[in-house]
């Protein structure tokens, strides 16, 4: 499957070169150093939703270099290339405690009208919520390294014919690859899908959104798995079992003697399924934009039977739509949320009633004995903890140790003086830890973070960047960190690009 994997990135960009051959490419950069210290473990809101390019401990210093190529940009009356391609490239070394080269983004993509197929690692964040402020979408929340992936997507909300723009749609359809390294099931798989829908049209003061996701890790092979759980440990990995994978459906083949099914998972559907079912709703003012969400969890069957209702993430976004002026504090942003998943569907699992199937253990699977993890890194929410990053002294549990969490959130984006950007977090929680493995004490958490970033003309024109972080509670360690940094941007080529007269347009 690796091979696969470079085949098609390789193919997707010699046919994206040679279709683009005569556009000229605009070539974006950013160079960051900077240096990353703490009293102890890395302060929560330092390296939270991150893309997992902030460890644990710290880097006595961090250099991160990008380079980038978007799509052309319309031109002067709105037509944009049918056909169209981009790349790029991150990398993020960081020197000290923990001596690492991390690469969180190296894609190719491509773009035919509304539709793009990418392949690589890519940043991304899915579920309706919040972009700038949010504590994390409950699935997918930027937390982990990003996945190496093949997608094709409609990545923005796209009219749909003949609603004259009343009702838009987005979407993806990916596969993707679990590590290997450290992780007790090898060779798993990762399918994802989404469908979004907008009710409104741009232009309208009230628009309406929903959709759902789906989330499959699939696949592998493990020498720990129980006998009970996976025969020679041994997952249902073949091509064969995808449409199933897809459709969540039970096992196609139950006399497939490369693997013995097992009643309690193939026979109930293959891989561990998860993911939410986002609403929102958005209101445009001439002085405010309000946006409200709620993301439903699905972990097992407790949400289809409306049992763990409770649960989920609660979000209310305010930004003001006023221009900044020059006040001495403009209030950008200010976004609010509160997660609980305490419930589970309750603490009683009996499989014969739908009414007590509970502890659902989120993030957690019998099979997947790693969890909802990529490279250690909770994948959805940060507010669910793996086993690494919580206090030594509370009881530990494999993979995702603390899932039962109520948790509200505050973010903060404002100008200063009309010249300092300042940005805050903070968060306050208590843990449960899980029903298998409870935190007696339910220990209470703050993270919080203040970031203010302020442009300078050093080099050309730099931005100069200082961040104060600090954790004090029960669940993790406790700790006082920063990181001050300088962040040079620009392009690489300047020439403006031209139209070819054979170009076509939508």
């Amino acid at each position: 499957m690796k091979f696969f994997f470079a085949w098609v990135c390789y193919s997707v960009l010699a046919f994206l070169f040679c279709i683009s051959a005569n556009a000229q490419r605009i070539n974006q950069y950013s160079v960051e150093t900077g240096t990353l210290f703490s009293s102890s473990q890395t302060p929560f809101w330092l390296r939270a939703n991150q893309y997992g390019i902030i460890p644990l401990k710290n880097p006595a210093l961090r250099l991160n270099a990008k380079v980038y190529s978007d799509y052309k940009v319309a031109d002067s009356i709105g037509h944009k290339a049918i056909v169209d391609w981009g790349y790029g490239l991150n990398v993020v070394t960081n020197i000290g405690a923990t001596n690492q080269v991390v690469i969180p983004e190296m894609y190719v993509k491509g773009r035919l009208g509304a539709f793009e197929i990418y392949a690589g690692r890519r940043r991304e964040l899915i579920g309706l919520v919040d972009t700038l402020l949010t504590s994390g979408s409950y699935i997918w929340s930027g937390n982990s390294l990003p996945f190496p992936k093949i997608q094709v997507s409609l990545p923005a909300f796209t009219s749909v014919p003949f609603t004259s723009g009343i009702v838009s749609i987005m979407g993806t359809f990916s596969h993707g690859w679990f590590e290997n390294a450290n992780r007790l099931v090898k060779g798993s798989y990762l399918h994802q899908s989404s469908f979004y829908g907008r009710l409104g049209k741009p232009s309208w003061r009230v628009k309406l959104y929903g959709g759902a996701n789906h989330q499959v890790m699939w696949a592998g092979h493990s020498d720990y798995l129980d006998p009970t759980v996976a025969a020679n440990g041994q997952l249902p990995s073949g091509i064969k079992y995808f449409p199933a994978v897809v459709l969540g459906t039970q096992n196609p083949f139950p006399g497939d003697q490369t693997i013995q099914t097992i009643s309690r998972f193939e026979e109930n559907r293959i891989g561990n399924h998860l993911g939410s079912i986002d609403l929102a709703v958005e209101v445009n003012s001439t002085h405010w934009n309000l946006f409200a969400y709620r993301q439903f969890v699905y972990d097992d069957g407790s949400l289809f039977y409306g049992t763990n209702l409770d649960d989920g993430l609660n979000g209310l976004r305010i930004r003001n739509n006023h221009q900044p002026g020059r006040p001495a504090f403009f209030l950008r942003q200010i976004t609010v949320e509160y997660l609980f998943t305490g419930s589970q569907g309750g603490d009683v699992f009996i499989l014969e009633d739908p009414q007590r199937r509970g502890r659902d253990d989120y993030f957690n699977n019998a099979q997947y004995l790693d969890g909802w993890t990529y490279f250690g890194r909770t994948v959805g929410t940060p507010f669910l903890t793996p086993q690494q990053e919580v206090n030594p002294s509370l009881p530990p549990h494999y993979g995702i140790a603390n899932n039962r969490v109520s948790a509200f959130h505050v973010g903060l984006s404002a100008l200063v003086c009309n010249k300092v950007d300042i940005m805050s977090r903070l968060s306050l929680s208590r843990n449960a830890g899980t029903y298998a493995v409870p935190y007696l004490r339910v220990p209470s958490q703050f993270s919080g973070l203040i970031t203010a970033s302020l442009p300078i003309s050093l080099l050309g024109g730099t931005v100069l960047t200082g961040s104060l972080a600090v954790d004090s509670g029960g669940l993790l360690p406790n700790s006082v960190g920063g990181y001050i940094s300088l962040r040079k941007t620009g392009v690489l080529n300047r020439k403006r690009p031209t139209v070819n007269s054979t170009d076509k347009y939508f």
